[in-house]
């Protein structure tokens, strides 16, 4: 027999032998109703916003008691959370009887599994395991269901989904969020009832604007999204909920009195974009099991080209005689199936919390992690932000804590699991003095992050010069953290400026410095001399100046001795630029440091002329164009550039200041959808064409 262990974190082997003795069936029997208790404990804890584990860990204890349960019916019980949808309902709300039930989904976990759940379709529709059954396939919003009731055209209720039957009446919560109708327009008469079902969601750029607001406040992070809309959605004040930025896809029929006869779920869904319902555009019908297949596929690669988080994919069986005939069990559908993505978020040991110092002298809290898998990478370190933040989750070394990792974004580390904290863990306290210069830390007035103000101190001179090189700035390829690292040891360079003045026989002396990677990395630092006066700018690190900003002065400006010599009112007065980005790149100017680098710069040859002024009428001053999918003309650069030689903008998002969106081949379908809800003109690129020679608006 296998060996068996009780911990939460490691199972015991449901597949047990069929002779079982007695201290065997005693030790299956606890963990069986240890893990109910948990599963029922974490499912509440979830639907009341009050998580302490991950989706995953929670994904993971739930399959155990299935499998336990399944490999020893004999002692399953009728009341197991298996069975069960959801949690109770809170008790801050009326309560909402669903005319039909709320059910849950089934999850898969890989292919094989999504597999096995289409054979058994089959063998319920009694055909063929490969036959053509027909899919529609959508994403796996990471939200809160909400069912919303019309009654005669108009929305009566809003109400979440609680245990299944019974759920929360939020309708003045519901009617806050601007995406859902208030009232609908019947056509022949019908339907005098519709209950439309789909997921609330917080878009990405509203949380993260959301947790920029907590933490300018000095108030904590909010973890996730998810868990921040289900906090919206629970808000006693309809006016909070408003506040959050809440948006909502609709997904599924309810109950349906009236209306047109539909054949299948793809039909309904478009019938509900007709009538004014968010669809949301990701979704695809399909023939056969291999195209599901390469719909999941897809979004495990493309997750993070969204503005809202998914968690999965979600495939159900088109037909809706097909979905009747295959029915249910008593929590989830046997024609749907949700297939779970790779987990962001887990859990594993803090080791230790480190402080580094950044370019800007800004010392950032990080954690030094037990190796854990999150999303697919192995993740041994994440960001704790700054002192308040690490003081308000309060993480201790040698807690087990809540990882958090979304696609290029770097880990997080959420908070602690406190019912895992060992006794007396001392708190962890923001050092006094630098870890690498031991010079004083200062954390100026009226603000969240803590800074070495020292100008010699070895992390700052590293960490500038690793910028000053990197893509974003002067793009020096070859100049790593390990080059720039030795060069400094070797007082090859002391900063920025005498990158253009390296003794290069001296480095052909190194030992371990190749002939040819010399070379490679001279002639990447002379072809950096020529980039724009705008990554010269940026490569600086001149607090709150990005590049849009420098990008801004370089074009008013037309020269670097220009930019030092100018006054904070007449920087201020560029556009894009302001009087904060002027006050600090006046400050950096005025100092001898900065002066010294710019004559570095000239007597290294490093281009300090910016664009030369377009000659081009200026048809776009104050227009806002977005431009998205392929141009048969025009490159992303040039299409940018043909703009803003015209004096236009060219943002990467749309918004309702947004003038006009270019369409292209193959477009980001989340930027037709927000041009199509804020009512954005939507041209092609001969209206592209024809905008940039007159200045108006095709059809306008």
């Amino acid at each position: 027999m296998a060996s068996q262990r009780l911990s939460d974190d490691q199972p015991i082997d449901p597949h047990l032998d069929s002779n079982l003795d007695s201290n065997t069936v005693e030790q299956v029997t606890e963990r069986l109703s240890e893990l109910r208790d948990l599963v029922r404990e974490h499912r509440r804890r979830y639907e009341n916003d009050e998580p302490t584990i991950p989706d995953a860990d929670f994904d993971a204890l739930f399959r155990e008691l299935q499998d336990l349960e399944a490999a020893n019916p004999e002692l399953a019980e009728g009341d197991s959370p298996t069975s069960e949808v959801g949690a109770p309902r809170s008790a801050t709300f009326a309560p909402v009887e669903h005319a039909q039930p709320m059910m849950s989904l089934d999850n898969s976990f890989d292919h094989n599994e999504l597999r096995a759940w289409s054979e058994r379709v089959a063998r319920g529709l009694d055909a063929e395991p490969d036959a053509d059954i027909g899919y529609m396939c959508e994403l796996k919003i990471d939200g809160i269901a909400l069912s919303l009731r019309y009654e005669n055209g108009v929305l009566v209720q809003g109400a979440t989904r609680g245990d299944g039957r019974v759920g929360d009446d939020i309708t003045a919560n519901a009617k806050t969020i601007a995406s859902i109708p208030h009232e609908i327009e019947l056509t022949d008469g019908g339907p005098t009832v519709l209950e439309v079902r789909g997921e609330v969601y917080m878009p990405v750029a509203t949380f993260d604007a959301l947790n920029e607001s907590q933490e300018a406040a000095g108030l904590p992070r909010y973890a996730n999204p998810r868990n921040t809309t289900a906090g919206s959605l629970r808000q006693k004040d309809p006016s909070i909920t408003a506040s959050r930025g809440l948006s909502f896809w609709a997904n599924q029929l309810g109950q349906v009195e009236g209306g047109p006869e539909l054949a299948g779920h793809s039909e309904a869904l478009d019938w509900l974009g007709r009538l004014g319902f968010p669809v949301n555009p990701e979704r695809r019908a399909v023939p056969t099991f291999d195209e599901v297949i390469a719909f999941t596929e897809q979004w495990h690669e493309h997750r993070h080209d969204l503005d809202y988080e998914i968690d999965g994919a979600v495939i159900k069986v088109d037909s809706l005689t097909s979905q009747r005939r295959l029915g249910s069990t008593a929590r989830a559908p046997r024609w749907a199936m949700a297939y779970k993505l790779p987990p962001e978020e887990k859990t594993t040991t803090l080791l230790d919390i480190q402080v580094s110092i950044g370019r800007t002298g800004k010392a950032t809290p990080f954690a030094v992690l037990e190796p854990v898998v999150v999303a697919g990478s192995t993740v041994q370190m994440a960001t704790l932000h700054n002192a308040d933040q690490v003081a308000l989750k309060d993480v201790r070394p040698g807690d087990t804590v809540i990882v958090r990792k979304a696609g290029d974004v770097i880990p997080e580390v959420v908070g602690p699991v406190l019912d895992e904290r060992p006794a007396d863990l001392p708190v962890w306290n923001f050092p006094v003095d630098c870890p690498t210069c031991a010079e004083l830390l200062v954390r100026p007035e009226g603000e969240a992050h803590t800074f070495c103000v020292n100008p010699l101190c070895p992390a700052r001179r590293q960490t500038q010069i690793e910028y000053f090189a990197s893509r974003s700035a002067m793009d020096i390829e070859g100049m790593g953290e390990k080059v720039v690292s030795r060069f400094l040891d070797e007082a090859l360079i002391a900063d920025v400026g005498d990158i253009y003045s390296i003794d290069w026989d001296r480095v052909l002396e190194l030992d371990r410095f190749g002939s040819t990677a010399v070379q490679n990395l001279r002639a990447s630092v002379d072809i950096s001399k020529q980039r724009p006066l705008a990554s010269l700018l940026v490569g600086l690190g001149i607090r709150h100046l990005g590049p849009s900003g420098a990008e801004a002065l370089s074009s008013a400006f037309g020269h670097l001795d220009a930019i030092a010599a100018a006054d904070i009112d007449s920087m201020a007065a560029v556009d894009g630029v302001g009087p904060v980005i002027a006050t600090s790149v006046h400050a950096y100017f005025q100092s001898e440091k900065a002066r010294s680098l710019v004559e570095k710069f000239r007597s290294g040859g490093v281009n300090l002329a910016g664009p030369e002024r377009s000659e081009l009428p200026q048809v776009l001053e104050g227009m806002s164009i977005v431009v998205t999918g392929s141009l048969e003309n025009y490159s992303r650069d040039g299409a940018a550039d043909a703009i803003k030689s015209r004096g236009g903008k060219n943002p990467g998002s749309v918004s309702k200041k947004t003038t006009a969106v270019v369409i292209g081949s193959e477009p980001g379908a989340s930027k037709v959808t927000k041009a199509e809800d804020a009512g954005v003109p939507m041209i092609d690129e001969a209206g592209f064409e024809q905008l940039l020679e007159t200045g108006v608006v095709p059809g306008q």
